[in-house]
């Protein structure tokens, strides 16, 4: 019977220190394709960035679950969007002004955050430079809002969360920067719109994740599968824990459940 594997990119698919999806999972990935299974990208990117548009050929992907289940594609089409009140967005940025968080998005090839030095600051340290051109945040409060990003340290999340009970913030697996997704929004969620799609249930779903922001489509997929790079706290709830992205986990895990 047909699968849907569904994998989250960065750190799962998306090698960060090698810049590239292992050699073993693009084989992983062109060998469930063959063999009739549906690949489907879930992340919490928005694939039409700049940033993300020339990975999309890489995974090839028959459906995507894209910015934590905020948008769900399949076979070209948009099958669900949800979009944020503005009024909430704008005391969010009323909060980050005020408390001095990272907090924005990049919405096709614009950066739009409040406190910009604050997603600099993290790059750098990350990445080593930051080239982005950094637009005033107040416009979008004009434009159609999916979800939104948060930089900053972990306390600084949990304080955020409870000045908005309607909004979860799920670390980066760096621990400095969160996605913050409205309660209710969650990649298992968008899975459960594309089962409903191809005609599939949550137990015909094999999903690979890495960080928190995976933790319910782990949960609620018939087989939840940790990368060996996961957060301990993902590995525990998982049904199967693979090895690291940078030894071949995904092709050992597909290997292991015998879908390649």
């Amino acid at each position: 019977m047909k699968k849907m594997v569904a994998f989250d990119f960065d750190k799962t698919l998306y090698d960060h220190k090698a810049l590239e999806i292992p050699a073993s999972a693009r084989r992983a990935l062109r060998e469930l394709r063959e063999r009739g299974q549906l690949v489907v990208l879930a992340t919490g990117r928005d694939m039409s960035t700049h940033y993300s548009r020339p990975l999309l050929e890489l995974v090839n992907a028959d459906a995507r679950v894209e910015q934590n289940g905020a948008k769900v594609v399949a076979d070209g089409k948009v099958l669900f969007e949800h979009f944020i009140d503005r009024a909430l967005l704008r005391r969010m940025l009323d909060y980050a002004e005020e408390t001095g968080i990272g907090f924005g998005v990049t919405i096709e090839d614009e950066d739009y955050y409040i406190n910009p030095e604050r997603i600099r600051e993290a790059e750098m340290k990350r990445w080593g430079q930051c080239g982005r051109q950094f637009k005033d945040a107040w416009a979008l409060l004009d434009k159609k809002i999916r979800t939104v990003n948060f930089i900053g340290t972990e306390e600084e999340a949990r304080a955020m969360e409870r000045a908005f009970p309607t909004l979860q913030l799920r670390m980066f697996s760096v621990n400095y920067g969160a996605d913050i997704i409205e309660k209710g929004i969650s990649k298992a969620e968008g899975l459960k719109k594309l089962c409903a799609y191809y005609g599939l249930e949550m137990r015909d779903v094999y999903a690979f994740g890495d960080s928190f922001n995976d933790s319910e489509m782990l949960e609620e997929a018939g087989v939840g599968i940790a990368m060996g790079n996961a957060k301990e706290e993902l590995k525990a709830i998982a049904d199967y824990v693979t090895s690291p992205i940078d030894e071949d986990g995904i092709w050992n895990a597909c290997k292991h459940f015998q879908l390649v």
